[in-house]
């Protein structure tokens, strides 16, 4: 009977100390990655309507800074952009009367050169003088002169009015620059929502007068989590990119919540253990940090502590 009781009690404490002994290969706890969203320009805020624990989808304005000073600057740089057209000077008016001018001298001159060839012939006949064509050609000669200074005029005048306009519009391209800058900084009065997810912490409010890079909110995508763990050194043999494990977070007082997660990411190098961690080998100085991808189905939480089971992955 002694012996009997002694073989109970033996059985009853390897049970007991098997019951009792960590099931799990790894622990940590549950990050997101936090996005801060800060102001992109200086004013005041209009409207910040976001409140904490709000799910936002992504690309949702969801915020308006005071940007009148912007407007007015680019209103201003639109205006002078319009004046450059009205400075410049049209050569077509002053150039139209040379041509005219031009025009007459030209018919001028066929008649000159008619009735030239005209005195030449009866100058054979000696029905006409000498002198008679002496005086045409003279006559032939001013009005090829004046043509010539009329095509000189008109060349100095598209010239010299060509270089103004160049040094006016000139000016354009810069102020086209300014306005599309100016535009860009007025899209930045909307506050738009980067990713898809929910707010954590708001850090402005309407009312207030912001900066560019003063944050104005944090959120995270929390439909997926990761979960930080360690492992030993023994254990990183059994670890790889894209194995799925099986991750169990506390239910209850003595019962576990299980879920499916997969490995992404393997520290290359060993850190010392975290004092709030945990390891399957509490002899161990150093571990390596892994991520696990988990799927939420809205029971975790940032911040949760979670353990990984290598070997009882579903």
């Amino acid at each position: 009977m002694k012996n009997i009781f002694l073989v109970l009690l033996l059985t009853t404490s390897l049970v007991s100390c098997h019951s009792g002994e960590n099931i799990h290969d790894a622990s940590g706890t549950f990050e997101a990655d936090e996005v801060i969203v800060s102001a992109e320009l200086s004013g005041e805020i209009d409207s910040l309507a976001i409140e904490e624990g709000q799910v936002i989808p992504a690309g949702k304005i969801v915020g308006l800074i005071d940007a009148e000073n912007v407007r007015l600057q680019k209103e201003q740089a639109e205006a002078s952009l319009k004046a450059l057209a009205v400075r410049t000077t049209d050569v077509g008016p002053q150039v139209l009367l040379l041509k005219d001018q031009l025009a007459v001298q030209q018919v001028q001159l066929k008649s000159l050169l008619r009735e030239k060839q005209r005195t030449e012939n009866l100058l054979k006949l000696d029905a006409a003088t000498g002198k008679q064509l002496d005086d045409i050609n003279t006559q032939i000669d001013i009005s090829e002169r004046q043509i010539r200074v009329i095509q000189q005029q008109i060349k100095v005048q598209q010239n010299e009015v060509a270089t103004r306009n160049r040094t006016i519009l000139s000016e354009r391209q810069p102020m086209q620059k300014l306005i599309a800058q100016l535009g860009s900084q007025l899209s930045k009065a909307q506050v738009r929502n980067p990713i898809a997810g929910t707010v954590l912490t708001k850090y402005a409010m309407t009312g207030e007068v912001t900066a560019p890079g003063k944050a104005l909110y944090k959120i995270a995508d929390l439909s997926t989590l990761t979960l930080r763990a360690y492992i030993t050194g023994d254990q990183l043999s059994q670890v790889k990119i894209g194995q799925p494990v099986t991750v169990l977070v506390d239910n209850g007082q003595e019962n576990y919540k299980k879920l499916s997660g997969t490995i992404t990411w393997v520290a290359s190098q060993a850190e010392f253990t975290p004092k709030t961690i945990q390891t399957k080998d509490q002899r161990a100085n150093l571990v390596y940090a892994v991520k696990v991808k988990v799927k939420n189905d809205g029971f975790l939480k940032i911040g949760m502590y979670g353990e990984v089971a290598l070997n009882t992955a579903s």
